[in-house]
């Protein structure tokens, strides 16, 4: 493995040029068809530094370098979108970097995937610790099979299904199919979001791995862990070695320890979530520091929708806990296991019994989302222009939480009430 990082320094762009340089030259890349998977806009990262450091060190050597762009089930980006993500100006991308095509990648398209093979069903047993036990298809973007080299090229974080993003999740979900999408992301809300969120190795980071073993087109990573604006690490080599690295940086970054919960949160989305589905995060990221009984606010004023992709299933369902679901079934029988596993992560945790749902929390949207929808889907209101942020700021000891950023750092409690048992707080 190539590359280096620190929590408290950055590389500039011509460090990462001599990394992604040595690199390139290690793993013999020049002469080859490379396709790089990168993130779309909803995950923070210098993209455009990559790009352009990549196409310098081997545009002009490889046989091909394209990108795919690992939406999951988000919306296609336009043109002008693909051109803010690449850091590059209008008809560049026709120009200097001519050679290299962009793909969107489409996961409801037959026509874009391949089966790769299944997940038989004792394996699935055994990964996900007994929860699951039906047999998985693993589909993919068919576009990896014209390649010699597949190359991984995203940040890490932590993430509420599979504990830290990066790696092979640029795969899967990143560039899957349905069937594969919908199944490792309801095992992730059977395990629940605060008792995955930030660990390293989860039941279905094992069910990730073990699908990227079936693709036949080697596989490599260049694993990212970002600061603010700053790019704190580097890790380029094998998907497996250069994600662990990476998670053991955002480890040291990207969680934040408080000695006590709080009554009221206030968590502040950032224009990159431009829907609840992505804008979610806002509220993973925070349930394990909202104290039982407390209100986690979502604000998000710039937010007037639910999902493009998903939109109409989840205002039919709404937003419950896990065992609302689980306990209806039935009733639930059409609706994706990844459509369900974003209303439980949003709703968080609670119990349902007897008819009754009882969450641990209140989430609030203090968004454009009308207050008719809010409650419709479960889900409490406020009007986003009542919200003063000053409210909140600077009143930590009496229960008070502002996160002016929030949906990547992890606010976890220093005594973690929610890790597994065995493991580690």
């Amino acid at each position: 493995m190539i590359g280096r990082g620190s929590p408290t320094g950055a590389l500039t762009e011509q460090e990462v040029r001599a990394i992604a340089a040595e690199f390139v030259e290690r793993e013999a890349l020049a002469g080859k068809r490379v396709l790089a998977i990168i993130p779309d806009q909803t995950r923070s990262g210098p993209i455009d530094v990559m790009f352009r450091s990549l196409h310098d060190v081997l545009g002009g050597r490889a046989r091909a370098l394209d990108f795919l762009i690992a939406l999951g089930t988000h919306p296609p980006l336009s043109e002008e979108a693909i051109d803010r993500r690449l850091g590059l100006a209008a008809g560049e991308r026709k120009t200097k970097y001519a050679k290299c095509r962009v793909f969107n990648h489409a996961w409801d398209d037959p026509r874009q995937l391949a089966t790769i093979g299944h997940i038989p069903s004792a394996q699935v047993a055994e990964l996900s610790g007994g929860r699951m036990q039906d047999p998985v298809p693993v589909t993919i973007n068919r576009a990896v099979l014209d390649y010699d080299v597949v190359l991984i090229v995203g940040p890490t974080f932590p993430h509420e299904v599979v504990g830290f993003s990066g790696g092979n999740k640029y795969l899967f979900p990143g560039i899957a199919g349905p069937e594969i999408i919908n199944m490792f992301h309801w095992l992730g809300a059977l395990v629940t979001s605060p008792a995955i969120i930030g660990r390293k190795w989860t039941p279905t980071r094992a069910v990730v791995d073990a699908a990227a073993k079936l693709l036949p087109t080697p596989r490599l990573c260049m694993s990212m862990v970002v600061r603010g604006d700053a790019l704190a690490g580097l890790f380029c080599g094998a998907p497996e070695d250069t994600w662990s690295a990476a998670a053991d940086l955002s480890d040291r970054i990207h969680i934040v320890y408080k000695e006590r919960p709080f009554r009221s949160v206030l968590s502040c989305a950032p224009a990159m979530y431009d829907e609840m589905w992505v804008g979610g995060k806002c509220a993973y990221k925070l349930e394990p520091v909202v104290a039982d009984g407390g209100e986690l606010i979502i604000y998000a004023p710039h937010i007037t929708r639910i999902s493009v992709t998903h939109g109409a299933l989840i205002e039919r369902i709404g937003y419950h806990v896990r065992d609302y679901f689980l306990k209806q079934m039935g009733r639930f029988a059409d609706v994706p296991g990844g459509v369900l596993a974003h209303s439980t992560h949003v709703k968080g945790l609670g119990t349902f019994d007897n008819g009754v749902e009882r969450p641990r929390t209140t989430v609030t949207l203090a968004t454009g989302i009308s207050e008719a929808l809010c409650r419709k889907i479960n889900l409490g209101y406020r009007d986003p222009a009542s919200i003063d942020q000053d409210e909140w700021r600077g009143r930590e000891a009496e229960g008070y939480l502002l996160v002016p950023k929030a949906g990547e750092t992890l606010y976890r409690l220093r005594n973690d009430p929610f890790a597994p048992t065995g493991s580690p707080a």
